[in-house]
């Protein structure tokens, strides 16, 4: 296990529990499920997700509302997964249109999508350069920037 998903069981139980409930017709016209929790190393992140009217044909956007040090979450906490980006041949060859979204994709398998890449940064195809560097490079510094972010985020509950 890596720097992150210490507590993914948890993290499961909080997911299903926070969507059981969901009514995802109110959200398919556009909208946003906000301040969803993410657990990572007994921090507390929140995210927004937020869906476009023409949702569940393309894809919703997640953003970490709390601070977070992470290679595949842009400085201002968007999130950079594969089946987030839109549907179809990637313009930078990077990727196959099959790890793109596609409207078969529900909140749930986002959110493991995001669990996942908590607990295995891409550092090839960074969102944040400086934090897959220092992933690659300086592991130690790294951890201690996560634990800072974690630290910061339970200070807020």
């Amino acid at each position: 296990m890596g720097c992150f998903g210490s507590v993914f069981d948890l993290f499961l139980l909080i997911l299903f529990d926070l969507f059981a409930g969901v009514d995802m017709s109110s959200v398919s016209r556009g909208g946003a499920l906000s301040a969803f929790p993410c657990c990572s190393d007994g921090g507390f992140f929140n995210a927004i997700m937020s869906f476009p009217s023409n949702y569940p044909v393309s894809p919703p956007t997640v953003r970490f509302t709390s601070e977070l040090w992470h290679p595949n979450v842009y400085l201002d906490g968007r999130v950079c997964i594969s089946i987030l980006h839109p549907p179809g041949e990637d313009p930078n060859g990077y990727e196959h249109a099959s790890e793109r979204w596609t409207p078969v994709h529900t909140v749930e398998s986002i959110v493991l999508s995001i669990i996942s890449m908590l607990s295995s940064p891409n550092d090839e195809s960074p969102a944040n350069v400086d934090a897959a560097k220092q992933w690659r490079e300086k592991r130690e510094d790294f951890r201690r920037k996560v634990s800072r972010c974690v630290r910061k985020s339970q200070e807020m509950l």
